[in-house]
């Protein structure tokens, strides 16, 4: 990481000494100005300077009207006012004008260096800021999504539709079908977008941790709680809390969950202090909720209260024509962040794949491209570079075909035609021509199915004769 860089600003030179020697000792690289035009100067040749300690009087001229000519040339430049004439309208002027701090003379030294390390945290906030800000017109578009398939295309509708409004929504779906993802676009296009996503994991942290971590507490509270905590409802104040695995949470905490959802307030452990919770929620589970509210095991109350808007996300299984967009998505990915050349996957290779079940769905496919990407670096992607389970499973999906094929020949688009005709009838007469059974019996999509029986122009057997 680059050594981050300090300017001091002040006319008495022991105090600069004294702080160059602290700041410098913590790693940090100072430069030194006893004025506002060598201040100016360096500046302007030392334009990466993250840090500037400035003295409210200088013998040419005006603390804080330098720290708006030093902020006007570096947006990202963090400032320290000085000062041994301390007011509070001078206090509230540094702070207007874009100080981070504004410290009095005489000063602890180790009290400069936790405003520096406070103002640097404060930096790396606004960048990350930043980068989030780039996500909403990048990672979290709609269009960003990969899939065509009427069941991605439903979500996105959906998500679409439910963005603007403040109302809880329950992503549910199989593990890694991508529910934070979805989570995420609801908020980046929502009007909390510029306010912060917050995550937690219900199920990835001790029960006993989980309270503190929800609503924070305060110094105290119990043991090994040395100081105050804020809590992720607290971080999330004016955006969106994302609590996957929601169902892996205890009925005790469920219960004060309830209250948060129907109060809008809570209190950190070990606080009778109540704080306002403006926090839109959004919950992900894996589990079939309303088989656990019948087993005991969550709330019926609280379950009524997340699900009033739910989004459930296709499995990958059910979404197979997305498999070979998936590939290209993430072949162009691991090929740009691992240096590698992969230029696709072969047509028997993707046979294979479109016919695996896919227990882990998309997290299962990225798993796999990316580990192709590493294990052979360039060109297609064949049979023989598919794992045994996926060679396996999948020729028992693609069946044995007992066909023979007559010394004359046949015409193959014809056998072909007539094969798929036969495996249609046969899954429409399975189901009572039920069109959606027949498509989950067939894995097609059934949009997909409804247009080949109409371009066949199949019909029941009855009304044929």
């Amino acid at each position: 990481m680059q050594t981050r860089k300090i300017l001091i600003v002040d006319d008495e030179p022991t105090l600069r000494t004294a702080l160059n020697r602290v700041l410098g000792s913590r790693g940090y690289k100072c430069i030194s100005a006893g004025n506002v035009d060598e201040a100016r100067q360096i500046a302007k040749a030392q334009p990466d300077i993250s840090l500037a300690l400035i003295d409210l009087r200088l013998p040419d001229g005006d603390g804080i009207e330098l720290m708006a000519e030093l902020k006007a040339a570096n947006d990202d430049l963090q400032v320290i006012i000085l000062t041994g004439f301390g007011t509070i309208d001078t206090a509230v002027r540094a702070t207007k004008n874009g100080a981070f701090h504004f410290v009095t003379k005489p000063f602890n030294l180790e009290e400069i260096n936790s405003v520096v390390l406070r103002a640097f945290s404060h930096s790396n906030l606004e960048a990350e800021n930043k980068e989030l800000k780039k996500e909403l017109s990048g990672r979290y578009k709609f269009d960003n999504i990969i899939g065509q398939s009427e069941g991605i295309r439903n979500v996105l509708s959906l998500v679409e539709r439910v963005a603007d409004s403040d109302s809880t929504v329950l992503v549910t779906g199989e593990s890694g079908t991508g529910k934070e993802l979805i989570a995420r676009a609801v908020h980046f296009n929502s009007p909390r977008k510029s306010k912060a996503f917050v995550p937690i994991n219900c199920g990835a942290i001790p029960g006993e941790l989980l309270e503190s971590e929800l609503f924070g507490h305060v110094k105290g509270a119990f043991t090994g709680a040395v100081n105050n905590r804020t809590g992720r409802f607290e971080l999330a104040n004016g955006g969106t809390l994302f609590l996957d695995e929601i169902g892996e949470l205890s009925l005790n905490l469920q219960v004060k969950l309830l209250r948060v959802l129907q109060e809008r307030r809570f209190e950190p452990v070990g606080s009778v202090k109540t704080i306002e919770a403006d926090v839109r929620i959004i919950a992900a589970t894996n589990i079939n909720l309303e088989k656990a509210v019948k087993e005991g095991k969550f709330r019926e109350d609280l379950y009524y209260r997340l699900n009033v808007i739910p989004i459930k996300i296709p499995s990958l299984k059910e979404r197979r024509e997305d498999i070979p967009l998936l590939i290209k998505y993430f072949i162009d990915s691991f090929n740009k962040t691992k240096s590698r050349n992969l230029t696709g996957v072969s047509a028997q290779a993707l046979e294979y794949l479109s016919h695996y079940e896919w227990p882990g769905n998309i997290r299962e496919l990225e798993n796999f491209v990316e580990r192709a990407a590493i294990l052979k670096g360039q060109g297609n992607i064949e049979i023989d570079d598919l794992p045994s389970h996926m060679q396996d499973v999948s020729n028992a999906s693609l069946g044995d075909i007992d066909i023979e094929i007559p010394d004359i020949g046949l015409d193959f688009n014809s056998a072909v035609d007539a094969y798929e005709n036969a495996l249609i009838l046969q899954a429409l007469e399975k189901t009572g021509w039920n069109r959606n059974q027949a498509a989950i019996l067939l894995k097609l999509n059934r949009t997909t199915l409804v247009e080949k029986i109409k371009k066949k122009g199949l019909k029941p057997t009855e009304a044929t004769a």
